[in-house]
């Protein structure tokens, strides 16, 4: 089978599952979809210049960004982060996951993400102050990924997400699938593009002994149980197109122009902007900016709809424990600037071995 037909085998899989009605860029429909914490990157290494890095990532963070830099796992990578979202909101995910090589070409992942709000009072009608306690909510994203390398130009790979939201009394569950794939490009392998298609599946709806209450009919003294009826919601879905180029230069130094162009179903589109410096790969910098409509606008005005500000920035410095293995432990950090709270904050581990 030749490359060509392999490439165009895997860019048919990722168009199959577009759906026909989707829709991009509506600002119309903003709200309108549901579990919107899969719209946020929770890895601190890429989230350092906003993902512009789509096309060009490698190992497990790939799960999130486009599954087909996965393939690139040497061995075993092992991710943890911890997001401080919006500071001053007391809302944090924790995030952990591996990769693991089963094959020449194959690469297996799983991945968990964890969203906390904290304890929130108890209100009714007939408290509204509270005084009744409190409750938790949970939303959790359990990932599994596979990816694999076509040949040394091409790289794709699918995601099975598994999305759970409850509070004490009121759940949903659902599924969705990511497809991503990179290709490989330039005399030294320096030319990326990448596309991925994310969070495709049904729609989930709540349901639980939250949405029952005792009522009492006119006239009678019996007092009756109510089932409310609760509408279906969609999923966020999104299609990015991205590309990069690394600028190679002598002693192991590179610097890596990305940008990114993210089709959004329910919000605004988005186009991210980056660039990645790195020595010998012990030190990374990073630097980006996303912009969408009404972004500059004030945040009191209906043009604009994202607490975001654009602009992101992180670091990552890398210690190796053996380099005859390839084996290494490395730190990252990110920062995303945002309004009316004091940025969001990531902080992340590495071991690949």
């Amino acid at each position: 089978m030749s490359t060509l037909y392999r490439y165009c085998i895997a860019i048919s899989l990722i168009f199959a599952l577009i759906p026909a009605t989707l829709q991009a860029g509506n600002k119309d429909r903003s709200g309108q979809a549901g579990a919107a914490q899969l719209l946020i990157n929770p890895w601190a290494r890429s989230t350092g210049w906003g993902n512009a890095g789509m096309s060009n990532i490698r190992g497990l963070e790939s799960i999130w960004s486009n599954v087909g830099g996965m393939a690139f796992t040497q061995k075993t990578d092992l991710n943890f982060s911890h997001t401080n979202w919006l500071k001053g909101s007391d809302i944090n995910l924790i995030s952990f996951g591996f990769a693991q090589r089963v094959s020449e070409s194959g690469v297996l992942g799983l991945s968990v993400m964890s969203m906390n709000f904290g304890e929130i009072p108890i209100t009714t009608p007939e408290y509204p102050d509270g005084g009744l306690g409190t409750f938790s909510p949970s939303l959790m994203n359990l990932s599994l990924a596979y990816a694999k390398s076509f040949s040394n130009s091409i790289h794709a790979g699918f995601v099975l997400k598994i999305i759970s939201e409850s509070i004490s009394d009121l759940s949903a569950q659902g599924v969705a699938i990511d497809a991503g794939i990179q290709y490989i490009t330039g005399a030294k392998e320096n030319i990326h593009f990448g596309i991925t298609l994310k969070n495709i599946g049904p729609t989930m709806s709540f349901s639980g002994d939250g949405l029952s209450i005792r009522v009492f009919i006119p006239g009678q003294e019996t007092q009756f149980t109510l089932e409310q009826r609760v509408e279906a919601f969609e999923l966020p879905t999104q299609l990015v197109i991205g590309t990069a180029y690394d600028f190679i230069f002598e002693n192991e130094m590179r610097f890596t122009l990305a940008g990114n162009f993210t089709s959004n179903s329910f919000t605004k589109d988005q186009v991210t902007v980056g660039a990645e410096f790195s020595l010998k790969d012990y030190v990374q910098l990073r630097a980006g900016y996303t912009y969408e409509e009404g972004i500059w606008d004030n945040i009191n005005t209906s043009l604009r709809s994202n607490m975001s500000k654009g602009p992101s920035a992180g670091i990552s410095v890398q210690v190796p424990m053996n380099k005859e293995k390839g084996s290494s432990f490395a730190v990252d950090y990110s920062f995303r600037a945002t309004d009316h709270a004091s940025g969001t904050h990531s902080i992340g581990a590495k071991i690949s071995f």
